[in-house]
């Protein structure tokens, strides 16, 4: 018996835009930072998470979870930050397994840089198209996608390889 719950028309249209609108948002984001900052999106959001803390250092394994990527992932981010002194690695003092990574004051300085442009392309790229009503609704929508998923572990029904969740495409 195949109790798969299709996508009604509404819905695939809706989930196809929302696929379509934010890869065009996030490569529109990370374009203007490489342009201007001369620093993938990736690298931003980790000087970002690493300004926000007291001491402006976090355990690699939270940066990672944080940032929703794989510890190696992340392990070969912070190489190529450390390479323009933006972070360094540390030791973590209480358990000897543990690294930190430390966002130095170069670091700091090129995010400070770097964040009106960012602001500036976010705005442009996203609040610019919505009136306040829609962002309004766009932020109750994302907690509650980020409320579920976050209560979910990120896991629900099965794992589509190529990203589409509608009908199967029909041959004609």
């Amino acid at each position: 018996m195949n109790d798969t719950r299709w996508l009604n028309p509404e819905e695939e249209h809706t989930w196809r835009a929302y696929l379509h609108a934010h890869r065009l948002l996030l490569d529109a984001i990370d374009a203007q930072l490489r342009r201007d900052s001369g620093m993938p999106h990736a690298y931003y959001e980790i000087l970002v998470r690493l300004s926000e803390t007291p001491g402006r250092v976090l355990r690699m394994s939270v940066l990672a979870e944080g940032t929703r990527v794989s510890a190696s992932r992340l392990s070969h981010a912070i190489a190529r930050l450390e390479e323009r002194g933006w972070v360094r690695r540390e030791d973590c003092p209480t358990d000897k397994r543990g690294q930190l990574a430390v966002l130095t004051d170069e670091g700091f300085a090129a995010l400070a840089a770097a964040a009106p442009g960012h602001v500036e392309a976010v705005r442009g790229a996203l609040f610019d198209a919505l009136d306040p009503e829609q962002v309004r609704w766009l932020g109750a929508v994302s907690q509650t996608l980020a409320d579920h998923l976050g209560a979910t572990g990120g896991r629900v029904g099965p794992q589509e390889p190529n990203g589409t969740a509608g009908a199967p495409v029909r041959e004609s």
